[in-house]
């Protein structure tokens, strides 16, 4: 008889304690199942044990010696086969439940000092997740062939064991990284439309398993990123180790759990990556009493953060809630813990839109509309599905809000137009501050005219009945322009407003020829504001034409009003005797008066209109040429005919006070705004009736 080595003699006696407890085949199998458990030589017995009933159950399944393709799981649960299969089963959970129960019990992983799973050691994670999916795909085995009650009830505690872990594992991966992105980072990202990680220095390539079971295979394309402005929230290592999380705590029931973790986690980095933006909470009522100037600054912070979180920070949270979780739980799970945040920052804007309406918060009322204009479009791809369709339908009234302001606002600005009531006139009947006002504000707003257009519902009419062209003459194009274009009939009413306040306003000067300088100066600079700016585009060239007349006629009535009293010295009525037109019958004292008026009205006419001012320096060369082209003619007609009366007699000086080029070298002084007399050499000017030509 052989002597028995010691790995033998254990064996032997395993089988003799096995025979005194039971003789049946199930008893059997089992306490061999037991006895695996302590030492690995008795697992190496109970699988050849299983190796040979299992070959002896396929030769009792085809008697005629034909090979059975049936799974050995399908046997009747009771059978001497049912329990060998549910031993095959056994081994499968006792393989996990040795890794399940070592991390379970707080042992670690193999380097000093690990309590985290999803910690440095990849090949012990990827252990564990083995492990994880042993146990699920045979639980989902046994659901399938109505598995053994007890084993199933052994394999649920495992599972239950396994994803109470996990859940633990995913709250610790993901508040690892729960610190806010570098503000510049997101700034940098907003400014260049490539794709930028932070994390960058961290990531390595590692090679996808193919051998992989599915439930372990991440989704995504191994993060496939688009070329676009979002940043990776977290290195690509821990985006996975989410991934591979998430994909066997929903596999295993614990979806619920899982998308709590992930929302409450992820709502935190977002608040605080908003508040790094400068983001912070505000109510209605503190938007309502702030001061402009503390408005202005945080509208200014708002359309930063809008478009830099939009586009980058929810964008990426996005991009990584798209990579972690399938559809539609990457809507409903993303839209849970971003459109409360994403609400915060629409309600300023829709603050800002209930104000009280100021013609000086136009502009940046424009900023806000445009900001989120430009931005529904990806918002309405980031709050995707009908779980964002709050969002979307509050940016879309939040805008529609903001247009209604620019709006009121603008018909707001007009109602101050006339109702400007300064009574402080100008002085020399310059551009008022109000008119420089308006059409620096008209101007700048046409700035925003594709904007604006939009706001007041208006299409592209470039061809429509405002645009077609004609002849200046074929009919009111300004009627044309208001009947098409709400806006042009707008900033029609805008100019409108402010002319019948300046007609009011040149009331105020007592001299009538002032108060036409005063209008001829400011109707000009309207004129030279919309041809020098889109507004003539929008209003028309004719109506452009009709101000520049409306110039015009401000300067005839300029011209009578100041040049009737002096161009009347210079006729020959009264001057003749009763002879006729012979200058031989001339009264010398009548005409030393006439001259004498003459010199008087013509000095006290130098004397003021020289402290007037025409701002414009072509409209004020223009204006001289006029009055020189009136003056100096009649006035070397008057002198040529009746000088020579004067000055063969005593004193001609006293009366011929001035040459031809005397009077046009004081014309050269009107219009400057510097009060001095003809007598001064330091006041002349280079001035000729060719000068403007």
């Amino acid at each position: 008889m052989a002597v028995l080595d010691g790995e033998a003699r254990v064996l032997l006696t395993a089988q003799h304690i096995i025979k005194a407890l039971g003789t049946s085949d199930a008893m059997t199998d089992d306490m061999i199942s037991v006895l695996s458990k302590f030492d690995h030589r008795f697992r190496d017995m109970n699988d050849r044990n299983l190796d040979r009933r299992l070959d002896a159950s396929t030769s009792q399944k085809s008697p005629k010696g034909e090979d059975s393709d049936e799974d050995s799981y399908d046997v009747p649960q009771g059978s001497r086969g049912g329990s060998r299969a549910r031993r095959v089963i056994n081994s499968a959970l006792d393989s996990a439940r040795t890794v399940i129960v070592h991390w379970d019990m707080g042992h670690g992983g193999h380097e000093v000092g690990q309590r985290w799973i999803f910690e440095n050691n990849a090949e012990e994670t990827q252990v564990y997740l083995d492990a994880v999916d042993k146990v699920l795909m045979e639980l989902e085995n046994m659901k399938i062939h109505n598995r053994d009650p007890k084993l199933l009830e052994e394999a649920q505690n495992l599972l239950q064991l396994a994803m109470e872990r996990l859940e633990e594992e995913l709250r610790h991966v993901l508040e690892m990284y729960t610190g806010f992105v570098d503000p510049d980072v997101l700034l940098d990202s907003f400014s260049a439309a490539s794709f930028r990680s932070p994390f960058d220095e961290e990531e390595e390539e590692e090679e996808e398993d193919d051998e992989e079971p599915n439930i372990a295979t991440p989704r995504v394309g191994q993060f496939e990123r688009s070329q676009s402005r979002a940043v990776a929230l977290m290195p690509d290592q821990a985006a996975e180790y989410v991934i591979a999380i998430v994909t066997r705590l929903i596999a295993g029931g614990f979806k619920k759990e899982c998308v709590q973790v992930y929302i409450s986690s992820r709502k935190v980095v977002l608040e605080n990556n908003l508040l790094a933006l400068g983001v912070e909470r505000v109510s209605i009522d503190e938007v309502q009493k702030m001061p402009w100037e503390l408005l202005e600054e945080k509208i200014k912070s708002w359309n930063q953060a809008m478009k830099v979180g939009v586009t980058v920070l929810f964008a990426s949270e996005k991009q990584l809630c798209d990579q972690v979780f399938a559809p539609p739980l990457n809507d409903i799970c993303f839209n849970d813990f971003a459109k409360s945040a994403m609400m915060h920052l629409l309600s300023f804007g829709g603050a800002i839109a209930i104000s009280r309406r100021a013609p000086e918060k136009l502009f940046k009322l424009l900023n806000m509309y445009e900001t989120l204009r430009d931005l529904i479009p990806e918002l309405e791809v980031i709050f995707s599905g009908t779980s964002g369709s709050s969002v979307r339908s509050e940016a879309n009234g939040i805008l529609s809000r903001l247009g209604e302001a620019i709006r009121g606002t603008i018909s707001e600005f007009e109602n101050a137009i006339l109702r400007d009531s300064s009574k402080v006139p100008v002085m020399g009947g310059s551009v008022h501050p109000l008119t420089r006002y308006v059409m620096n504000y008209i101007k700048l707003a046409c700035d925003y005219s594709d904007t604006l257009k939009q706001v007041y519902g208006e299409r592209d009419n470039s061809e429509g009945p405002g645009r077609a062209t004609q002849s200046p003459d074929e009919g009111d194009d300004r009627y044309t322009r208001e009947e098409s274009s709400p806006l042009a009939s707008q900033v029609c009413r805008l100019a409108e407003a402010l002319q019948n306040n300046l007609e009011g306003k040149s009331k105020l000067y007592k001299d009538p020829a002032l108060t036409h300088v005063f209008l001829m100066n400011n109707f000009h600079y309207v004129v030279q504001k919309v041809k020098g700016s889109d507004v003539r585009v929008l209003i028309g060239d004719i109506w452009v034409r009709k101000q520049v007349s409306m110039v015009r006629q401000c300067a005839a009535s300029y011209q009578r009003a100041a040049w009737g009293k002096v161009l009347a010295c210079l006729r020959g009525e009264g001057l003749q005797g009763s002879k006729g037109l012979s200058s031989t019958s001339v009264s010398r004292q009548t005409l030393k008066d006439r001259f004498k008026n003459f010199n008087t009205i013509f000095d006290e006419v130098h004397r003021t209109q020289s402290q007037w001012v025409v701002v414009d320096p072509d409209l004020r060369d223009e204006l001289r040429i006029f009055i020189a082209n009136k003056i100096l003619p009649a006035y070397r007609a008057f002198l040529g005919r009746y000088g020579h009366h004067i000055e063969t007699g005593r004193h001609p000086d006293k009366y011929i006070k001035y040459t031809v080029e005397d009077l046009e070298t004081a014309i050269g002084d009107f219009f400057t705004g510097h009060s001095g007399s003809l007598g001064s050499t330091s006041r002349r000017r280079s001035f000729s009736l060719h000068s403007g030509q």
